[in-house]
């Protein structure tokens, strides 16, 4: 049986997740796959907006059915997918492993002498959860080819690609592309049998040990984020008043982290 169950390219679409969305509401088998070149209706978390040139990065959605997985652990999938991607993408650029960082919870992200500059992003999406049918799309859309003077001037600061992460090299989509697929069939696999690389996950996290600002709709709170839960995939931050000294923060509960001023990971 072959990985992939459908596979499509597209030169311009409005959202591939959108696209893989009407495949599994039509019957597609998983594992279904829709690329595009360009998007004109991309989208992040909390109703943000995905802006890439055409050519400048590569635009993905994967479906899933996850009937072989527990509905508490279908975070898995969108965490198998970053680590693909950051593998497959410092194997194709020959960056060094680990330079790709993960930033919870759905950013794929480098540490430059400024700060961290986004790379890629990671958007899940659910529906019927706990059903006989459920379905998951994972899109993800990282900056490949896109050069720094291209960079829209108010994301200049903050977003970087993988072109200007390798000093300027051209880079192959379709070799990335491919790389990325060989790599996240090892990770699905993996997680069918009961698997999931914790280890990996949590040791690419850029998060651990740092002070963060957890944003919510009406607060904000600034705290030291102590890891991530590989049971639930939550974060984990210090708190001395619960058990243990410190306590997890679920995905659902913010609109945004963001990274403040680091401090000395534990001993």
């Amino acid at each position: 049986m072959t990985f992939l169950a459908r596979r499509e390219h597209f030169d311009r679409v409005g959202s591939t997740n959108v696209v893989v969305r009407g495949w599994l509401a039509d019957g597609t088998p998983e594992v279904c796959l829709a690329v595009a070149a360009e998007q004109t209706a991309g989208r992040g978390r909390d109703g943000r907006t995905w802006v890439a040139p055409a050519g400048g990065a590569l635009l993905l959605s994967l479906g899933f059915r996850p009937t072989w997985l527990e509905p508490d652990a279908v975070w898995r999938l969108a965490a198998v997918s970053s680590l693909a991607m950051a593998d497959a993408a410092e194997r194709t650029t020959a960056l060094p492993a680990g330079t790709i960082r993960l930033k919870w919870p759905n950013d794929l992200v480098i540490e430059a002498s400024d700060g961290l500059r986004k790379l890629a992003g990671v958007l899940g999406e659910t529906v019927g959860l706990g059903s006989s049918d459920p379905r998951v799309v994972v899109g993800l859309g990282i900056n490949t080819d896109w050069a720094a003077a291209a960079f829209p001037p108010a994301l200049a600061g903050s977003m970087t690609s993988l072109s200007v992460a390798a000093t300027g090299r051209a880079i192959d989509d379709d070799a990335l592309l491919e790389e990325f697929i060989g790599r996240l069939q090892g990770g699905v696999g993996a997680l069918r049998a009961g698997r999931f690389d914790a280890a990996g996950w949590s040791e690419r996290q850029v998060t651990t040990g740092r002070t963060v600002r957890l944003e919510r709709p009406d607060t904000v709170e600034t705290v030291r984020a102590t890891g991530v839960d590989p049971a639930t995939g939550a974060l984990l931050v210090a708190d001395d008043a619960t058990s243990g000294g410190q306590r997890q923060v679920l995905v659902g509960e913010i609109t945004h982290l963001r990274l403040a001023r680091p401090v000395a990971e534990a001993v």
